[in-house]
């Protein structure tokens, strides 16, 4: 068609698809007639009373309810100049959470098949297929192993019947008279498996205070094979430099495991930061509703994940189907929960820092905390696990137990709001003598912030501290 040429409109409905979510549009102008119409990112204009929208999916309706005459040359020159300026980017982590592609399923379904069975059967009596025995693969697993290792970007991911099992293997990575050197503000059950079980198999563990660096790199040595942290620590908050400690560890040829449980793949990618493994409790954030046990190894490098799923097998800790499935139906929503959980945690921090009954709070949400500029540089925010100090293990108890809003147990992560007195739950087993020397005392009150209205958890908590105790 000559450029000179024209198409005439009456009334009608004109759609411009650009069919890729995956672009960022530049601006661009076609020319309908007089006047211009500019459509670019999330620009409105108006046209004879219309809205002329193009958001982010690029999907352009134009409504015209009147003859116009549309230079062809202008619209194409356009449209082309708009396709030169965009640029490719990755989706965001809530689109990529709605949008991963399951290719264990032929049939595309809209939710990812169970296949809940222990055996598959084979091609023939000599020949394997891709499935055999649910203990080494599952086309369910596989797709949450799959997902996983896309939002922890990793080479590969590995689902395991809770964070412990998870950790366990990682551990049996470690031989006799070789060193682990692990952070000494860990969860009570890693604690428990560092200081009661591992040093039974000839393993040497060091524990370390990981916000030293010096202490840090007093203890890596030439035996040193893992270096095991959590960075903010459960419940103390406690923040340590991830990229310089994996540093420090890989030149002495040892590996880096982070438990990044407290944080999820939203908020923190331990292993862009250098780090080889990152564990997650995927009972936590990950399926975010306290309905399943699950643990997750996000791995960095080929060798390293076939040695680890060498342990999976071998042990028989491999996530159940079924247990898949409920992950994979909890971790679409999981990047709108983060992000509500940590409002809500933010709003409480502040509150209970400004509140006369409380002595400290441990947040890294909150200025004055020791780490917070070197957590924000490595994380995308702090989270909505908190804890805070009364003074009091009366006033303390009190609280615990006159919230309404917020349940008394274990664990973190979950969409209600949960409230623990660490050292009688989640830190019982360490020795009291040895809580105590890391500041982990009885006073201090965990929370873990759900999605309810903040100003009602608010309230909870400032009522049970008004009647407390003196």
């Amino acid at each position: 068609m000559a450029a000179s040429s024209s198409l005439a409109f009456g009334p009608s409905s004109v759609a411009i698809d650009f069919n890729d979510v995956g672009l960022t549009p530049g601006n661009f102008v076609a020319s309908f007639g007089n006047p211009k119409v500019r459509f670019g990112h999330k620009n409105t204009t108006l046209h004879s009373g219309k809205r002329i929208t193009c958001g982010n999916t690029f999907k352009v309706n134009c409504s015209i309810d009147r003859e116009m005459d549309v230079s062809t040359s202008a619209l194409v020159d356009g449209i082309a100049d708009c396709v030169n300026e965009m640029e490719l980017r990755e989706p965001s982590m809530s689109t990529m959470l709605m949008n991963f592609e399951n290719k264990f399923d032929p049939y595309n379904a809209m939710n990812t098949p169970l296949y809940q069975t222990a055996t598959f059967k084979q091609p023939s009596a000599t020949e394997n297929g891709p499935y055999d025995y649910t203990r080494s693969g599952n086309p369910t697993r596989d797709a949450l192993e799959s997902i996983l290792a896309k939002l922890d970007k990793a080479d590969r991911a590995l689902c395991f019947t809770s964070g412990m099992a998870a950790l366990a293997a990682v551990a049996h990575l470690v031989g006799t008279g070789e060193e682990i050197v692990a952070g000494d503000d860990l969860y009570g059950g890693s604690d428990r498996l560092l200081s009661q079980v591992i040093p039974k198999t000839g393993v040497v563990v060091k524990r370390v205070n990981t916000s030293d660096l010096d202490e840090v790199a007093s203890a890596i040595g030439p035996w040193t094979k893992l270096v095991w942290l959590e960075s903010p620590t459960n419940p103390r908050q406690i923040v340590s430099d991830i990229r310089k400690i994996t540093a420090m560890a890989h030149a002495h040829g040892a590996i880096v495991l982070v438990d990044n449980s407290i944080m999820s793949p939203v908020l923190s990618q331990p292993l862009d930061l250098g780090a080889d493994i990152v564990m997650h409790s995927a009972t936590k954030f990950i399926a975010g509703h306290s309905d399943v046990m699950a643990g997750v190894l996000a791995v960095k490098g080929e060798s390293l994940a076939e040695q680890l799923y060498f342990l999976q097998n071998a042990e028989g800790s491999g996530l159940a189907p079924f247990d898949c499935w409920i992950c994979l139906r909890g971790i679409k929503t999981m990047a709108l929960r983060v992000e509500k959980q940590q409002d809500n945690a933010q709003k409480i921090a502040e509150f209970l820092a400004s509140h006369p009954r409380v002595k400290k709070v441990n947040y890294a949400g909150i200025p004055g905390h020791p780490g917070r500029a070197l957590h924000y540089s490595q994380a995308k925010g702090a989270g909505s696990v908190l804890s805070f100090l009364t003074g009091s293990l009366a006033l303390s108890k009190h609280i615990v137990e006159t919230t309404k809003y917020f349940s008394v147990t274990v664990s973190f992560g979950s969409v209600k709001s949960l409230i623990s007195l660490p050292c009688f739950m989640s830190h019982a087993s360490i020795p009291s003598a040895v809580r105590e020397s890391r500041g982990l005392t009885e006073d201090l009150v965990r929370i873990s912030v759900g999605i309810e209205d903040v100003n009602d958890l608010i309230a909870d908590l400032d009522y049970a501290l008004q009647t407390g105790p003196l």
